[in-house]
């Protein structure tokens, strides 16, 4: 199975409802809201109000439909509130259809450079539309609200990933997804023969994403699928489902055919299983480490990852700004509660930045975060004990201290199974960090506004060096620093796969302007720019032209 440990959990906070209670097709809900788009099929303002909880479906085959029984996704933010939805717990029993749509789809995908190649301008022409309609101010503020109301963050911060969206569906309109497929020739050793290299789908892929981003990271990888001639299925998140399920309602009216993308909504295992009985060529996975490993191993390989970011910040012996260092190291820790997979996990900061108070202005920055305003919010994937146990571990390691923090948050009434503490910093020093008994919990990753901060001298930077070298993701990473001599020091000797540098260096980045992606692991998946989709969504394919037999060509000896 995928994790037992999602199982279990799911078990705590999920309630199954009988087969009378299943959810209906989203399809058939009618709004009369004028302020919602027309294909919408929810309105934002009503869930976790409601009574009767919004019902999320599945598609599969072109037809939306629900399961005989589903999961109560709770209010993150109001345990006491009604539940936000409900979503279908599609069974094993019940993926016939699904293996069925996925096994229909061959090898050679969905369009390839030989086959279907209008379907690249088709994508070309739904790209360029979707991008328009999520820049339209109701269409934008619509997903804005419904990421808040699964994955509680700022309205800030869930504008932003609906804009990085339509900025990315934007930057492949018109012809440039089938320029994603250009293929390339080679002269070859005679007259007649020329060999062409080619960009060729997997045919039926899968893409199990993530809570912490449900809109942008499912987004980019299934138009990516997409783009290159695949049929997808998309298994997202439980907690945040229905925010995908209303971007296919949206690429539906920008006219893609609803046959094209499958949604499966189903816990852990069910996935799993799916993935095996339909043969998927590939399965692209962005989530825990551990159940990426497990994944890879059941798949024989088969699997693209972006998988845990234990993500540093190095501030160099050249300080400067530091107002602006201080309020950009509190957004890499802190913004969205901690729950990216970019945030700043280890501050490693030059002696020089502690002389200057920079640990005094990261307190203050981080008491202004408020649930009011979800400058600071639940935590979806730890509980507040497991967070403050985690804190108690490393103030047991001699030297250590607690900067800030470590409190569970007051006036809350976040439910139980979710954490709600205070953006939290635990220094310790960096000679009893790199000890044997302590590295590996100093290098835990906790998904929630949690950081490690240490302080180095000039002599001890190969410490720094050997810190990062030891860990074992490496997804992001900021150099902070305008010295060139020590900026290259520190990215000579280091592979993290997105790297900021200079001054306004940070942590977390995922535009659709650049590469977002660890480096260091042949099984990694980027995200966001045309060199990421090719690499995840395609393989190459080298087909040989060798047509004329020349007119004087008689037989030569067998060989």
């Amino acid at each position: 199975m995928i994790s037992a440990r999602l199982a279990a959990r799911s078990a705590l906070f999920h309630t199954r409802f009988a087969a009378g209670s299943s959810s209906l097709p989203s399809s058939r809900r009618s709004l009369s809201s004028a302020s919602l788009p027309g294909w919408a099929t929810l309105d934002p303002a009503s869930l976790g109000t409601d009574a009767e909880p919004y019902a999320v479906s599945n598609i599969v085959g072109g037809t939306w439909s629900g399961s005989e029984s589903s999961l109560v996704i709770p209010n993150p933010m109001d345990k006491d509130s009604p539940p936000v939805c409900t979503i279908p717990d599609t069974q094993g029993n019940e993926l016939g259809p699904f293996v069925e749509s996925l096994r229909g789809v061959p090898k050679s995908g969905v369009h390839n450079p030989l086959k279907n190649n209008e379907r690249y301008l088709q994508f070309g022409e739904i790209s360029r539309k979707a991008g328009e309609a999520l820049s339209d101010p109701v269409i934008s503020d619509f997903f804005a609200k419904s990421i808040q109301k699964t994955v509680p963050k700022s309205y800030a911060q869930a504008m932003g990933e609906v804009k990085v969206t339509a900025d990315f569906l934007k930057n492949f309109g018109g012809d440039n997804v089938r320029f994603l497929a250009r293929s390339f020739g080679v002269p070859g050793d005679h007259y007649g023969q020329f060999s062409h290299g080619h960009r060729w789908p997997f045919g039926a892929v899968a893409i199990v994403a993530p809570f912490n981003f449900p809109l942008e990271i499912p987004v980019l990888q299934l138009m990516g699928a997409l783009f290159m001639g695949n049929k997808p299925v998309l298994k997202p998140a439980e907690k945040c489902s229905l925010v995908m399920e209303q971007f296919l309602h949206l690429l539906h009216d920008c006219g893609m055919d609803r046959k094209d993308v499958d949604l499966l909504n189903c816990q852990g295992p069910v996935a799993e299983k799916l993935i095996l009985d339909a043969d998927v060529r590939l399965t692209q996975f962005t989530g825990s480490s551990r159940i990426a490993e497990h994944l890879l191993l059941k798949t024989g390989g088969r699997v693209k990852i972006e998988d845990a970011g234990f993500d540093w910040k190095i501030l160099g012996p050249d300080v400067d700004n530091v107002d602006y260092v201080a309020w950009q190291c509190d957004q890499d820790a802190y913004a969205c509660s901690g729950q990216k997979c970019s945030a700043q996990s280890i501050l490693f900061a030059h002696e020089n930045w502690e002389k200057v108070g920079l640990f005094d202005k990261l307190k203050d920055n981080a008491s202004t975060r408020s649930l009011d305003d979800l400058s600071i919010g639940p935590v979806l994937t730890q509980t507040t004990k497991q967070i403050l146990d985690h804190t108690a571990r490393l103030l047991q390691i001699p030297g250590s201290r607690l900067l800030f923090g470590g409190k569970e948050l007051q006036n809350h009434n976040i439910p139980e199974v979710y954490g709600a503490v205070e953006p939290t910093a635990v220094f310790v020093p960096l000679k009893e960090m790199i000890k044997g008994e302590h590295f590996d919990a100093c290098a835990t990753e906790i998904f929630g506004p949690f950081q490690v901060v240490t302080t180095f001298d000039d002599e001890r930077i190969c410490h720094v060096l050997d810190a990062c070298e030891r860990m074992s993701h490496h997804l992001t990473a900021a150099v902070v620093s305008n010295d060139v001599e020590f900026q290259t020091a520190v990215l000579a000797n280091t592979v993290n796969g997105t790297t900021y540098t200079g001054r306004r260096a940070r942590t977390t980045g995922a535009p659709q302007n650049h590469w977002f992606g660890p480096a260091g692991d042949a099984r990694g998946a980027g995200i966001g720019t045309s060199e990421a989709i090719k690499m995840v969504w395609s393989c190459h394919r080298e087909i040989i032209m060798d047509t004329l037999v020349p007119a004087d060509w008689t037989q030569p000896k067998a060989t």
